[in-house]
């Protein structure tokens, strides 16, 4: 699977950018709302690294958005298919050392965010968040132990969760790759 760090039909660090910007707020505002560096969301900004999730999620709720809008595409669109192959050939490597696919960039206005992720064993970088609303991942291949709450869950291929976002939530890779959907609503 090809990953690259920033693919510019997303441009969800200019959307940012310009979102700050209209609220006439500083960098450092920003990152210290979202406990973030100013450095950091800066290279976000300038399109330098994608953020993770958890990134993602700390800036748009600072930012009175939803991860929704920040990754929207110009074009829209009342149906959208993806294929397999597209997915995996623009998936976006973030700083957690996961690897994210937002799907359905063109249907503006989603009542739920789904996503491809890939992440591989030994290069993710330990982390949990909470946000607002739920989530559901379903394994399509490998494994992964993933922490809710004080509940960790042995997830393999074709395996689901469905949780409540509000509850510490994070993932560790047990084999070498595992690839799961993950909605967020």
């Amino acid at each position: 699977m090809k990953e690259s760090t920033t693919d510019t039909a997303f441009n969800v660090g200019d959307r940012i950018r310009i979102l700050r910007l209209s609220q006439k707020r500083t960098l450092q505002e920003v990152a210290d709302n979202c406990g973030l560096s100013k450095s950091m969301i800066s290279k976000i900004e300038n399109n330098l690294t994608m953020p993770s999730i958890a990134t993602l999620v700390k800036i748009s709720q600072d930012l009175g958005t939803t991860i929704s809008n920040l990754m929207e595409r110009e074009d829209r669109a009342k149906t959208v298919v993806t294929r397999r192959s597209e997915a995996e050939e623009k998936l976006m490597l973030t700083e957690k050392g996961y690897s994210i696919f937002p799907y359905a960039t063109e249907f503006h206005s989603k009542k739920m965010q789904p996503f491809l992720f890939t992440a591989k064993k030994g290069e993710v970088t330990p982390h949990e968040l909470s946000h607002e609303g739920e989530e559901f991942i379903f394994i399509i291949d490998g494994e992964m132990k993933m922490k809710v709450g004080d509940t960790e869950y042995n997830l393999r291929k074709g395996d689901s969760l469905y949780f409540n976002a509000l509850y510490k939530h994070g993932i560790v890779p047990v084999s070498s790759l595992v690839v799961y959907l993950d909605i967020f609503v």
